[in-house]
């Protein structure tokens, strides 16, 4: 089954790069997409009290931004407009997404990033501590890629610590939709406890973090393998920047440990991964609350 793609849509360079991204992610799974512009709901102020034209040139305006959207959608992929009132446009996002049973909400970075680099905003931060659907970040640029990019890669960052079995599921599921390949991701030597005043980083521990790799292939479905890699670096920011990332990857992350049951929030190494990651972010929930922090 197809999964149900959701692009939060904004009429910026990042709601572009929400949209073709979300597109390439439609093409490569079989999938509708779907772009919704979120406004604020009728009566959202008890100080000022809602114009009815007002009301009306904002969804004017957002047909009109959505159709633009449309627009730069390939015409081999179905993708449907919508507006959505919320009361923030996270919320609405959310709101949108449970109401078409959303498997992804796919959103651009935040203002003034780097080209091919992440910024959160106040919408995917918001996103990243309360929603309960994956969240896809994009980073800035991903319009620029051409539209028949492929998805060519899923890099997963598996943890050492329980909880990642949805995360293993969604990637099967992901990879079984695409066709693409899994390459598994440890940190383990990388994250661990600084020891504290000047003495060195005690010595990595590679035979665990294969333990933990190997663990993690196993549970894929019979005859789905993954290739395996340990990274290596002084800091999670500089073993992330020394791998190879290809133009149609996407790397898949869980949340962190402060995540309530089936929600999302961005643990601490996800944060540092995303300073250097060129490629699309997905950020997983949690299935069931447990104690450790997620990758």
């Amino acid at each position: 089954m197809s999964p149900r793609i959701v692009v939060g849509y904004t009429a910026t360079k990042r709601g572009r790069d929400a949209v073709a991204f979300g597109a390439r992610l439609a093409a490569a799974t079989g999938s509708v997409l779907d772009v919704v512009v979120v406004l604020p709901a009728t009566g959202r102020s008890v100080i000022t009290p809602p114009d009815a034209s007002y009301d009306r040139h904002l969804h004017d305006l957002a047909q009109q931004w959505l159709a633009d959207a449309i627009g730069r959608v390939p015409d081999a992929v179905t993708a449907r407009p919508h507006v959505h009132a919320a009361d923030s446009f996270a919320q609405g996002l959310i709101e949108f997404a449970h109401d078409r049973g959303a498997d992804y909400l796919v959103v651009g970075a935040g203002g003034g990033g780097l080209r091919g680099r992440h910024r959160l905003g106040p919408t995917s931060t918001e996103l990243l501590h309360s929603s309960d659907v994956p969240v896809v970040l994009v980073p800035r640029g991903a319009r620029k890629l051409a539209a028949d990019t492929a998805v060519t890669r899923l890099t997963v960052a598996v943890s050492p610590r329980p909880g990642d079995e949805t995360l293993m599921s969604d990637a099967a599921a992901l990879a079984s939709a695409t066709g693409a390949p899994i390459r598994l991701l440890s940190l383990l030597p990388i994250d661990l406890p600084r020891p504290t005043g000047d003495a060195a980083r005690p010595p990595a521990r590679p035979t665990e973090a294969d333990e933990v790799l190997a663990a993690t292939n196993t549970s894929l479905p019979p005859g789905m393998a993954a290739e395996v890699v340990v990274a290596d670096g002084d800091s999670i920011e500089a073993a992330v920047a020394a791998l190879d990332w290809q133009p149609g990857e996407l790397l898949l992350a869980g949340s962190g440990r402060l995540a309530q049951p089936r929600r999302l929030f961005l643990g601490s190494t996800v944060a540092k991964m995303l300073h250097e990651v060129p490629v699309p972010v997905v950020v997983v929930p949690r299935a069931h609350h447990q104690e450790g922090d997620g990758a």
